[in-house]
């Protein structure tokens, strides 16, 4: 049966493959952003989109790290999106969250996200919530964010990173699904030390960064657990190897 299914932030990395996989199902996928008119933050846009919608699948990000914006950009957005969607009588409610949100809250987006997550079990709406380690395509990011001096500083913890193409094909799942009312954790099919990991990815962009294993570097202003970014036993788990993705980047490249 054809659904409507909004995609919050559909015209980003995760929501534009949503988007097309939902619609290769033969659903009416729309995807909403502030580029179409639709704004979580402000109201604006909510209640006309929202209209006839089935699912509503929030795949948005914030445009800020900053301790108190992204706090208020996951509350404020989600408490809209959710009144929105009760008096739409929306049926099920999918948000993409992050593995590891409540061992890690000395973090301020694990805390914004943590935050998200209990609005979300607390409103009337059924819902699913899938946690998802970080993104290959955010792995350059990373060692961006750890660079202390002309190197890249990396915690010497264990990461379990995921292709974006992986995520969007278990949210798209998740989306057509019955509600879980619970939490799916979803995770690439290998662990990795993040040095480790960005060394590769730095060596396939011939990226001359020297990578330190650092017991004391943060992870984005907090020292991570050994084991924080890394999903329980039973996750779900991608096909694509960093490996393989990091060739084909190259090729696309």
């Amino acid at each position: 049966m054809s659904m409507k299914i909004v995609v919050i932030g559909g015209s980003g990395l995760i929501g534009s493959k949503v988007v097309r996989n939902l619609r290769a199902q033969g659903h009416q996928a729309v995807a909403a952003s502030p580029k179409s008119g639709v704004n979580t933050l402000t109201g604006e846009g909510l209640a006309e989109v929202l209209e006839r919608a089935s699912v509503v699948v929030d795949v948005s990000n914030s445009p800020s790290f900053e301790e108190v914006a992204v706090m208020r950009f996951f509350t404020t957005s989600t408490q809209n999106l959710l009144t929105y969607e009760a008096a739409a009588g929306v049926g099920h409610h999918v948000a993409l969250s992050i593995v590891g949100t409540h061992r890690f809250p000395q973090n301020a987006y694990f805390r914004a996200k943590i935050a998200q997550e209990k609005l979300i079990k607390e409103s009337s709406i059924p819902y699913s919530i899938v946690q998802a380690t970080q993104f290959f395509e955010f792995v350059t990011s990373i060692a961006d964010a750890g660079m202390v001096a002309g190197k890249v500083h990396a915690p010497p913890v264990f990461m379990q990173p995921i292709a974006a193409e992986d995520v969007a094909m278990a949210v798209s799942t998740v989306a057509v699904g019955a509600p879980r009312n619970g939490t799916l954790e979803i995770a690439g099919p290998d662990l990795f030390r993040m040095g480790d990991l960005i060394r590769m990815d730095l060596s396939a962009r011939s990226d001359p960064r020297e990578v330190i294993d650092d017991p004391g570097a943060g992870y984005y202003g907090a020292i991570p657990g050994e084991r924080t970014l890394v999903a329980d036993e039973g996750a779900w788990l991608g096909t694509m190897h960093f490996e393989e993705w990091l060739s084909a980047a190259a090729v696309r490249s």
